[in-house]
């Protein structure tokens, strides 16, 4: 029942709403968030934070935001970005944009902590997103990539945010279709206990 608290219980019960001044830390991928603007104090329109990423501190995986433009604005140290085809190097006062539809990925390039200023337009439930992600790792449910540990629950969490975020190389649609016997699988109350008997038997290494 642990695992079917996980994927429904876990977001109610650890994501509440994000205030300006809060402070966000995901201990897997390094990334720190301090919120200056939320969906809720600019009618929706902007989600602006203050970000810091310790050296080594990467984005899990590259993503695409099917809505939203990203403003990353560099304020200390160094960052790599990949954006589309190109990669970018950004040190103070560099700043990046990524447009709606466009792969990117970013990561710490330097020896010290890296800090930016990032603004997301429309802000939708990217702050949401973030809360959920980091109460997870906080919790130990990520991998050492700063992945959801079990499919179902990394099925859950693609499908509640495709609108922020998305695996590139595929739209919204075809990447639901191929989520969703996993999401129906994980919304089935029988097969989820049966499926937390299988994890907490791989686990036990009862399952090669």
């Amino acid at each position: 029942m642990f695992w079917l608290w996980t994927v429904y219980g876990f977001r109610d019960s650890m994501v509440a709403m994000i205030t300006p001044g809060q402070t966000l830390e995901n201990p897997v991928t390094g990334e720190r968030f301090t919120f200056t603007a939320t969906a809720a104090t600019t009618g929706g329109e902007l989600l602006a934070f203050d970000f810091a990423l310790r050296p080594g501190g990467a984005v899990p995986i590259p993503h695409v935001h099917p809505i939203q433009t990203e403003r990353f604005e560099v304020v200390s140290g160094r960052m790599r970005f990949r954006v589309g085809l190109r990669t970018v190097f950004a040190g103070p006062g560099d700043v990046v944009f990524v447009e709606p539809g466009v792969a990117h990925s970013f990561a710490n390039a330097g020896d010290e902590e890296a800090r930016l200023r990032v603004e997301v337009r429309p802000a939708l439930a990217m702050e949401e997103m973030f809360a959920e992600v980091v109460a997870m790792a906080q919790a130990g449910r990520m991998t050492h990539r700063g992945l959801p540990r079990s499919p179902l629950d990394l099925a859950v969490l693609a499908r509640r945010y495709d609108q922020e975020a998305h695996a590139p190389f595929m739209s919204v649609g075809v990447q639901r279709a191929l989520l969703a016997p996993l999401v129906a699988f994980a919304r089935s109350p029988r097969r989820a206990v049966l499926a937390s008997a299988l994890v907490a038997a791989a686990g036990l290494g009862v399952i090669a």
